[in-house]
């Protein structure tokens, strides 16, 4: 930063030229993510983002759960996109690879805890959340939640939001587990919608379900009048997302 510059705003800090310098190119880092995102999966459609723990063990019944809807999500004709690492997001990309669908992971580069699975037909390889987020956005035609911690809530609070403030077009949104997610969704009814934080019919946004099959059916019942493809007003909105 010059002396002027100094002078006519004092309370900025000066800034190192070479840390400028790598931010700056950060930027060519994140437009590659996005481009090979939109070029690896823009034909993959129609599909599902399947999202869980990551610390879920393969002996636990979420795995296998997990791995059952996936598997008929596959057979049903949609491709299946995790996270790509272990846990329910193995589950997820094993049972697709069983299937007659692409699996498709969104792998994270972290410090600790993901490593990728050796389920994925399609591996994505990430450094920043923003970018992997939306790729699992842009292209699904449902969101299946199941169990999971912050990194699964996260990604179920942006698709509600998303939903909700008519960023992204509507879709199913099916979380698996009736007892695991009636805490949450006691708060959402009972805490936030009297605070006025959210609307009554927000509730509506979601599902809960319990059993593979019926996560299946409820999409197709989802696209029963209308066919998976955005219509041209959604792709419109998705081009914004």
């Amino acid at each position: 930063m010059d002396e002027k510059a100094r002078r006519q705003h004092p309370g900025m800090l000066p800034i190192d030229d070479t840390q400028l310098t790598r931010e700056s190119w950060k930027i060519f880092q994140i437009m590659a993510e996005f481009v090979e995102g939109f070029e690896r999966l823009a034909r993959i459609k129609p599909s599902v983002s399947i999202f869980g723990s990551a610390r879920t063990p393969r002996d636990d019944p979420w795995y296998r759960k997990a791995e059952e809807i996936a598997r008929r999500l596959s057979d049903a004709g949609f491709s299946v996109v995790s996270g790509g690492g272990p846990g329910i997001m193995e589950a997820a990309n094993k049972g697709a690879q069983s299937g007659k669908s692409p699996s498709i992971g969104l792998n994270i580069q972290l410090p600790f805890e993901q490593s990728g699975n050796p389920y994925q037909d399609i591996a994505l390889h990430f450094r920043h959340f923003f970018s992997r987020k939306v790729m699992f956005v842009k292209y699904a035609s449902a969101y299946v939640v199941l169990p999971g911690g912050f990194g699964t809530l996260d990604e179920l609070a942006e698709i509600l939001t998303l939903v909700q403030t008519g960023k992204t077009r509507r879709i199913p949104i099916i979380l698996v587990g009736s007892a695991f997610w009636r805490g949450l969704i006691d708060w959402f009814a009972h805490t936030l919608v009297p605070q006025g934080t959210i609307s009554p019919e927000d509730l509506d946004l979601f599902l809960v379900l319990d059993e593979p099959k019926a996560v299946v059916e409820a999409i197709f019942d989802y696209y029963e009048q209308r066919g998976f493809e955005p219509s041209p007003e959604e792709q419109a909105i998705l081009l914004e997302l």
